[in-house]
């Protein structure tokens, strides 16, 4: 495969347009209801078949009917879930999304089996055998916080696998150890909260740079409306979001690493990349869910 995503897997289920709940029994007739694959590694796959990249996702699922349905979009869209493993006796990660008519997007979320995901789940050899490898969701998967696996990252990035990775949460605790990844990892593209929260910076430039510091040879900082932050040794670049009309915000971050990717893997630098991702980002925030506006999306890659 020529991009591996490793990490979180999710169900969301998305509901729009959604101004309150309603008190009581009552009941509020809604535009649409859709369930699609997400969270930072199925969210991204998805994408990237999408853009018609091959790929393979790598991660843990319940052995329940939500993981079933679960693969079955992820299969149906084009990704090979061979490598996600069914863990019996948990839930699968699910969300509740009730989506504002401003695209916000509140959730309720069980973190589920993503939680017991290990090195013992993947296999070795597609890790240190991919073009690319997308850490999905580092800062939710704490079973791969271990030496053993720095080290299959540092043996991947040896035999030229590069390394990208996003993260799923913006809970301040978890940083930590999504810090710890950074050595490992080629491209840090964390949202601005994220980046600020990593970092411990007062501004988001002084925190791309701080996070840059530290390994990654390109931190790219998503700033929602403002388009993003590129980060490298060469010093910083702006680039703006594309002005569209935005439904849901749901999956923009996994859509904007995917078209990242994929943006590497036609061989753009890193700034052509980025373009490529904020276009992919604009065609999901036109639509429900995280894969929104992705059907024709494959043409991204050729007229941009």
């Amino acid at each position: 495969m020529t991009v591996v995503t490793l990490g979180v897997h999710i169900v969301d289920v998305l509901a729009r347009p959604v101004e309150s709940i309603p008190a009581g029994q009552d009941t509020h007739l809604l535009e649409q209801i859709r369930v699609t694959a997400a969270g930072a590694a199925a969210g991204t796959a998805v994408c990237l078949a999408g853009l018609g990249v091959p790929v393979a996702s790598m991660g843990a699922v319940g052995g329940d009917e939500l993981g079933d349905l679960l693969l079955m979009i992820m299969e149906r869209r084009g990704v090979d879930v061979t490598g996600v493993v069914r863990k019996d006796g948990e839930q699968t990660a699910a969300s509740i999304l009730p989506i504002r008519p401003d695209g916000g997007r509140p959730s309720f979320h069980v973190p589920g089996a993503n939680l017991g995901l290990s090195l013992a789940d993947l296999d070795r050899g597609r890790v240190s055998g991919a073009r690319v490898v997308h850490l999905g969701g580092m800062d939710a998967t704490w079973g791969l916080h271990d030496p053993d696996f720095f080290a299959l990252l540092a043996e991947a990035r040896g035999a030229g696998t590069v390394i990208t990775m996003d993260l799923l949460s913006n809970m301040a605790d978890l940083m930590p150890g999504a810090r710890s990844f950074l050595p490992y990892v080629d491209y840090l593209l964390p949202n601005e909260e994220q980046a600020l929260m990593m970092s411990g910076a007062a501004g988001v430039e002084e925190a791309a740079l701080a996070l840059l510091d530290e390994g990654p040879r390109a931190v790219l900082v998503t700033l929602g409306g403002e388009g993003s932050l590129i980060a490298t040794a060469s010093g910083l670049t702006r680039l703006p979001a594309l002005d569209v009309p935005v439904v849901d915000t749901t999956g923009c971050g996994d859509a904007y690493c995917a078209g990242f990717i994929a943006g590497l893997v036609d061989g753009r630098d890193v700034t052509g990349a980025a373009e490529l991702g904020t276009a992919v980002a604009a065609r999901v925030a036109g639509g429900l869910g995280s894969d929104a506006g992705l059907d024709g999306a494959q043409e991204l890659r050729e007229s941009r």
